[in-house]
């Protein structure tokens, strides 16, 4: 059952109205018509969602995440863990997978599907051994000629003393680096919440993709907030200034492409959100399977550096 968000409470009246209605055949018909009214209302709703109902559906727990996916968009995928130095973190998992029988390397944030799944993960927030685990494994595909498709969910890099003490600055900073400097096609999809360096760090590609309800910014809302006006109850207020949703990235060009998703957002029909995903996937890797080394270095580092 679809968990509905705090704006989606009269769609969700009506759905249970029409709900009631249908255990009685008498209440077919006027179950229909309700269905029929909630579902136009829902379209509405998220034809005009403001940059804080975005928000909130880009972090809604039912949105097809790394896992679903992975799944739906790959086969034969194995993971590979472990950055070599440190450990394994689970809050960025990667491997090689086929996507349409191609060979490519999968990288993405995982938040966990439920709470012993988000400890684990960290809420999808990577210490310094998850963007090395990440490097290795841009540097791997890069090695074997592969592309590299990045799936982007996070709410940031983690913020523990134990990540600082790893160089977690650094980290970030080589995965960026690691990233600019691939020559092979890089893909990077915000599926979720694009937070701040841990989100860049596996974004500076070629293509940035992302879902039309998905956010991408500097700082949370809630963060920004508590700077701007030492209160995290004005986050609507700066999820508005900061111009996080895709249509305004896409105006300012910081991204290339979006994903538009079906009515009422990913969370309601997962398998046709993934079947959009993989015609924008097949477009992108075709474009640029022609391009030389080079000349994706050249145009991802002026894209990124304006070096253009």
């Amino acid at each position: 059952m679809i968990q509905y968000l705090p704006f989606e409470k009269p769609v969700e009246a009506l759905h249970r109205h029409a709900a009631t209605l249908a255990a009685h055949p008498e209440g077919t018909a006027e179950a229909r018509m309700l269905t029929e009214r909630a579902d136009k209302l829902l379209a509405d709703t998220y034809a005009r969602l403001t940059p804080w109902e975005r928000t909130l559906v880009a972090r809604h727990p039912q949105r097809p995440r790394f896992a679903q996916l992975v799944a739906g968009l790959f086969t034969d995928f194995l993971p590979l863990s472990g950055d070599r130095t440190f450990g394994d973190d689970q809050a960025i998992i990667g491997g090689f997978a086929r996507f349409e029988g191609r060979k490519v390397m999968v990288i993405g944030h995982v938040k966990g599907e439920d709470t012993p799944g988000r400890l684990r993960h960290n809420f999808g927030m990577a210490r310094p051994e998850g963007y090395r685990k990440a490097i290795r494994l841009m540097e791997l595909a890069d090695r074997f000629g592969l592309p590299v498709i990045t799936l982007v969910d996070t709410p940031g890099a983690f913020p523990g003393v134990d990540a600082e003490a790893r160089g977690q600055a650094e980290a970030i900073a080589r995965s960026t680096e690691a990233c600019l400097g691939l020559g092979v096609p890089l893909i990077a999809v915000i599926i979720g919440e694009g937070g701040s360096g841990g989100a860049v760090a596996l974004a500076a590609a070629d293509r940035v993709l992302m879902f039309e309800h998905a956010v991408y910014s500097v700082i949370s809302p809630e963060g920004c907030a508590s700077i701007l006006w030492r209160s995290a109850a004005r986050a609507a207020d700066a999820a508005e200034a900061m111009r996080v949703t895709a249509a305004d990235l896409l105006r300012l060009g910081v991204i290339h492409r979006i994903v538009y998703e079906p009515s009422g957002g990913a969370q309601r029909n997962p398998a046709e959100a993934i079947k959009r995903l993989a015609l924008a996937l097949r477009a992108e890797l075709g474009a640029l399977a022609a391009l030389a080394p080079a000349e994706l270095r050249s145009a991802r580092e002026g894209f990124f550096l304006e070096l253009e």
